[in-house]
């Protein structure tokens, strides 16, 4: 827990179930293989409950924020822990409960013996605060017969190495004597074993942790007070907080019913709790990062960092990928801006926030120590050709049709007209095709020789396949389309806000040109609409042959690589690659009703053969030469086969839209969407029960959850889907 801060003091829990070697947990990772975690309620602002299943136990973490004085209010925190199965003994657990600065603010330990009773701190945001550990009881309020305290006060070089810091104080030479009951051994927290600073840092976080140590079941609370809540009803822990959380339960559960109607639709209870959870691990992901971007540009010669900034936002994995990912984020706020729409507004501001005064936005913002630690060295570097997807676009879109548009939300359009303005153009310049009206993505992959075909990681589509030979000709379908809707978002804002609208409404009617679209992107010979560029279907990967040398033995010639090998030169031409990139300008809803182009892609879409599955559409059809293919002999195929939650809701979105329209494919549009909604839902709610996961993605060929989870970024929009809400 923390405030939104650049330099916050943070409160947390780490856990250690006692056995013959320190096991210290301090997050949940996917390498845990945990039988599951995740929030099972929260309402993103004051109450949220979490459940985590250890191996022998379960974790039930609860808060509560009753809002009161001049620095946000009080903070109140409730764990419980119960064995998974009654056994001869008791597990022995220890919660270890912390709270750190990271280089303003103080803190002042209260100990009592061995016990940390009280933490009393200060800081900019926060002012003065006292934090209260208060003694375990078991579930119904009772005090333990028995618990063993220890506590640590140290130093660390950051936030990101808290968990260090305490794993090299550990030692197990502490005695657990409860009355009656065999002595055991157990690890606590004991000296201080300072780490090295960060290069030329010193250790700029202090750290106060209460350990207590007890059987299982049992309960522990811990309070947060703020020094400016002067007129407190009384503290927020047992019997009073027990009533509080009771009250948030029931307040969630009826305001999830009035925004979402699942009851009223005839989910079950079982189909409810997994929405709910779906949401409150979206909500309970979000995060304030701080920090700056690493930026290579064409205006400097060298890398260099931007200047420091906060992004508060949703994020697709917050055990995963604990950072914020540009095209990921509009997707999340068709889900979020339902639920709380001012919210939604601030993480838009916020991401708008982030551009640099050409238009650029990096696509992936790892921006401080806890998203860093999270991902290679080599992808730290962000590129300012490079785009993304304009998915806050579709956000937007949404929150225009919100009802109640009154001052407050014009005030807010017009505060973000400029930034919207410049990055529109951004696009609308350095992402321009060969010919008017077409687009190209920058920042493919330029190394032809080592991948089968080279990636457009910019398209968010990552190894979809593309132009085998990438030049300057290729003209992207999907991006075309994004304009259009860019464009056509653009326009409403502007005649909101009585700016210019004309050259906005120019832009996507040409784009929504049924007749030019087919001239630049329908390729007649494959019945389909496709990218255009410099292409070759003859390709594949090979072994390339390595000769030895005179009187060199075998064993020292090093693995041949696996290389391209081109059969038949590449000539401009359609790229024939059917799935998620073909069906653009139905899933952005540019097509006429009475298009016969949309006929087609309805029939693609209900074939077996090609994107249909029982479990959602696959991303690549069976029939494409690339379906499931390896761009490299690492490198498995992502956007070539796999079930993508966030493209098959924009499909169910489309399908609704058409099925509503006068047409001669309003029928079919309308059974595809009842059948593609019901196998959606229920493969999901499947794996969700019986994984304990929503999934980054799903087998096409099982339905089975794939890549990383938990993934309740854009995976958690089956919850509009259940909802109809698009």
């Amino acid at each position: 827990m923390r405030p939104r801060s650049p330099r916050p003091p943070v409160a947390g829990l780490m856990w250690l179930r006692q056995a013959a070697e320190a096991r210290l947990r301090h997050t949940c990772e996917q390498s845990d293989g945990l039988p599951g975690y995740g929030w099972l309620l929260h309402d993103g602002l004051r109450f949220g409950a979490q459940e985590i299943r250890d191996r022998g136990l379960t974790l039930r973490t609860e808060f509560v924020k009753r809002p009161g004085g001049e620095h946000g209010g009080d903070w109140s925190w409730r764990v419980t822990a119960r064995p998974e199965s009654a056994g001869e003994q008791s597990p022995l657990l220890s919660l270890l409960f912390y709270v750190a600065t990271d280089g303003q603010g103080t803190l002042q330990p209260h100990v009592e013996n061995t016990r940390l009773v009280s933490v009393t701190g200060t800081s900019e945001e926060l002012g003065r605060f006292n934090i209260t550990f208060h003694k375990p009881t078991t579930e119904t309020g009772e005090a333990l017969r028995y618990a063993s305290y220890n506590h640590l006060e140290a130093r660390s070089p950051g936030l990101h190495r808290l968990t260090d810091v305490v794993k090299s104080s550990l030692s197990n030479r502490f005695v657990y004597a409860a009355p009656g009951e065999a002595k055991r051994r157990y690890f606590a927290v004991d000296t201080d074993r300072a780490l090295p600073g960060e290069p030329g840092q010193a250790p700029h976080s202090h750290l106060l942790l209460h350990q207590v140590t007890l059987t299982l079941p049992c309960r522990v609370e811990v309070t947060f007070e703020s020094g400016s809540f002067a007129e407190r009803p009384g503290s927020l822990v047992g019997a009073a907080l027990s009533q509080e959380l009771a009250g948030h339960v029931a307040a969630f559960e009826q305001r999830f019913e009035e925004t979402f109607s699942l009851a009223r639709k005839g989910f079950p209870p079982q189909q409810r709790r997994f929405a709910q959870a779906a949401l409150s691990n979206m909500l309970g992901g979000m995060g304030y990062f701080h920090g700056s971007s690493v930026v290579q540009s064409a205006h400097s010669q060298h890398p260099l960092p931007y200047p420091e900034g906060p992004l508060f936002t949703a994020v697709p994995s917050r055990s995963f990928f604990p950072r914020g990912f540009l095209w990921d984020e509009g997707f999340h706020q068709l889900l979020l801006a339902r639920w709380d729409p001012a919210l939604s507004r601030e993480v838009i501001a916020h991401w708008l926030d982030l551009m640099n005064a050409e238009g650029w936005i990096p696509r992936e913002q790892i921006l401080d120590d806890e998203a860093r630690a999270k991902v290679p060295p080599e992808f730290i570097l962000q590129h300012s050709e490079a785009a993304n997807p304009p998915t806050l676009f579709l956000a937007l879109q949404q929150l225009l049709r919100e009802p109640g548009q009154g001052p407050a939300e014009l005030s807010y359009l017009r505060s973000l007209f400029p930034r919207l303005r410049t990055w529109y153009e951004w696009y609308n310049t350095t992402q321009a095709g060969p010919l008017p009206y077409t687009f190209r993505w920058r920042g493919r992959d330029q190394d032809t020789d080592l991948f089968l075909n080279p990636k457009t990681l910019t398209s968010g589509l990552d190894d979809y396949p593309r132009a085998s030979h990438p030049s300057p000709a290729e003209r992207h379908l999907d991006l075309r389309c994004w304009m259009a809707l860019a464009s056509g978002v653009m326009a409403q804002v502007a005649e909101r806000l009585g700016e210019p609208a004309a050259e906005y409404r120019r832009m996507e009617q040409a784009l929504r040109d049924n007749a030019l679209l087919e001239q630049q992107h329908w390729a007649a010979q494959l019945g389909m609409f496709a990218d255009y560029g410099n292409h070759s279907q003859a390709v594949g990967l090979e072994r390339e042959k390595v000769a030895l040398g005179p009187g060199q033995p075998r064993h020292q010639v090093p693995t041949p690589r696996l290389v391209r090998v081109v059969r038949k030169p590449p000539q401009l031409q359609f790229v024939g690659a059917l799935g998620y990139v073909s069906l653009f300008p139905f899933l952005l809803q540019l097509l006429r009703p009475d298009s016969p182009r949309l006929g087609s892609i309805l029939g693609d879409m209900r074939s077996d053969q090609k994107l249909w599955t029982p479990y959602g559409l696959r991303s690549l059809a069976r029939t494409s030469p690339l379906y499931m293919k390896h761009n490299t002999e690492h490198d498995p195929p992502y956007w070539r086969g796999p079930i993508w939650i966030n493209m098959n809701y924009l499909a169910l979105r489309a399908l609704h839209h058409y099925a509503s329209l006068e047409g001669p494919y309003q029928q079919q549009a309308a059974a595809l969407y009842q059948e593609l909604r019901a196998n959606l839902i229920a493969n999901l709610h499947r794996q969700y029960r019986e994984s304990g996961y929503l999934w980054e993605q799903y087998s096409d060929s099982t339905g089975k959850g794939q890549g990383c989870y938990p993934f309740t970024g854009w995976s958690a929009l089956v919850v509009l889907v259940m909802a109809e809400e698009y």
